[in-house]
């Protein structure tokens, strides 16, 4: 393996925003200042006059273990993170609402050999040897996959293929397979890393690392934060058994509340989504889901950060169970080579479990692996995800899943939930042009003359 599977955190310097190339106040200064501004009553405290306030030291740690959190919220870090493994963003990075990252994509580059996690407990040549079958798998597997899918592609969009069959093949790929990302969160959400790496219960010397690789980067920006990081680190996190299984009968939409009657305009249907800072009345109702769906999808369905989500630890509800895509099921060929590789991957990760646990076994789970998870949705949120989702863009399992929710919403005749559509079709309905915003990336299909009930992908 190279150099690139090794963990890597940077922080840009991007804190503060001045003209001088010298920094006049860190990031202590910031909190302080607006602490203090807030019994000020001759107006702002600017981070400048809180620099070597003696009192600063004090104040800072006594807001902060009284747990008054806010003034740790203006300032904002953007981090490039590198050689981190799959798991570790679904877990950690992308398991909660307080962040935006820009991932590298498996849907639509090519993945790399060199760049995954092997624990630390693991033997190295045994995991080397798992990694290189199981990208050997991905290779054959988009080669398998190509002339089905330009057999069924538009002519024009025949060309993206490689980019289709590669979509289908990562599902092949393990959990350990690694990530690179920009992440920008809030220093109290940092602080929250640092508490939670030191409590997981799954690929716990990752995590580690990756919490030792935060207070390294933030002493270096403000030393005055270690107060701070060593209480985060004294914090325990506890992980809350989840009863997932009385939710199962549950199913699709549970827990109804309310109902979308609101009139669509621009708000909804515009680029900009308004929707999503003007709030309505669609905020006050929604719905509950259980259904389960690849690691992969779930990976997607986070960036929903208003969709709530509950996600039990996988040891808590594990068995063996896998998703596999439509096409895949429609040649027998293609679907015994995609079972052959996920059976391998199951029969490794057994077998490093009696070795290294669970925990650190978990990199070699494909990411079809399905799990179970429920979720709450407001319908304002719900009508922006059905929009990102119901695109003949979007990944075909997600898009199957937010389907079957709206299908649903249908069935039990919520008001508004025909509303509930893919963006040309709100955009042709409202007189919003371009009716596809998708612009060069527009799928070839002109969904918004289709019946609802006929929505049909192939790919």
């Amino acid at each position: 393996m190279s150099d690139k599977e090794i963990l890597a955190v940077k922080f840009l310097d991007n804190f503060f925003s001045q003209t001088s190339s010298e920094k006049n106040f860190n990031i202590t200064d910031i909190a302080v200042s607006s602490a203090r501004t807030c019994y000020s009553a001759k107006g702002i405290i600017t981070p400048e006059e809180s620099k070597n306030w003696q009192r600063k030291p004090h104040l800072l740690e006594s807001i902060f273990k009284s747990g008054h959190h806010t003034t740790l919220q203006h300032t904002h870090i953007t981090m490039l993170i590198s050689g981190v493994s799959r798991h570790l963003v679904w877990r950690v990075l992308h398991s909660h609402s307080f962040y935006n990252s820009e991932q590298v994509s498996q849907r639509y580059a090519k993945m790399n050999l060199e760049n995954v996690s092997i624990p630390k407990k693991a033997d190295s040549m045994r995991w080397q040897k798992f990694y290189t079958e199981r990208f050997n798998d991905y290779e054959k597997f988009i080669e398998l996959l190509i002339p089905k899918i330009e057999s069924i592609l538009p002519k024009f969009k025949k060309q993206t293929a490689i980019k289709k069959a590669q979509e289908l093949a990562r599902y092949l790929l393990p959990q350990g397979t690694q990530a690179y990302l920009y992440h920008t969160v809030n220093i109290l959400t940092i602080l929250r890393y640092i508490s939670l790496c030191y409590s997981l219960p799954e690929i716990t010397d990752e995590v580690q690392d990756f919490a030792k690789l935060l207070e390294k980067n933030l002493l270096e920006l403000d030393e005055n934060l270690k107060p701070l990081i060593d209480f985060a680190k004294k914090q325990k996190v506890y992980f809350p058994k989840i009863d997932i299984e009385k939710y199962r009968k549950k199913g699709i939409v549970f827990d109804v509340v309310g109902d979308f009657d609101i009139e669509l305009n621009n708000n909804y249907s515009g680029i900009l989504r308004t929707s999503q800072l003007v709030f309505d009345e669609a905020v006050l109702g929604g719905f509950s889901s259980y259904y389960k769906l690849s690691l992969s999808a779930d990976a997607q369905n986070q960036r929903h950060r208003r969709t709530f989500a509950v996600r039990p630890l996988l040891q808590d509800y594990f068995q063996e169970d896998f998703y596999i895509p439509p096409i895949i099921k429609e040649n027998r060929d293609i679907l015994d080579f995609y079972i052959n590789s996920v059976k391998k991957s199951y029969l490794f990760f057994n077998q490093e479990i009696h070795e290294i646990g669970f925990s650190e076994a978990i990199y070699a789970l494909p990411n079809s692996h399905l799990i179970e998870i429920v979720t709450r949705e407001d319908w304002a949120s719900f009508h922006h995800k059905s929009q990102m989702r119901l695109c003949y863009n979007a990944q075909q399992e997600i898009f199957d899943i937010v389907y079957r929710q709206v299908k649903k919403l249908r069935d039990l005749k919520i008001l508004g939930s025909d509303k509930f559509l893919p963006p040309c079709s709100l955009r042709a309905g409202i007189g919003n042009f371009p009716i596809c915003p998708e612009g060069e990336r527009f799928c070839g299909i002109k969904v918004w003359k289709l019946d609802f009930n006929n929505f049909i992908r192939e790919i």
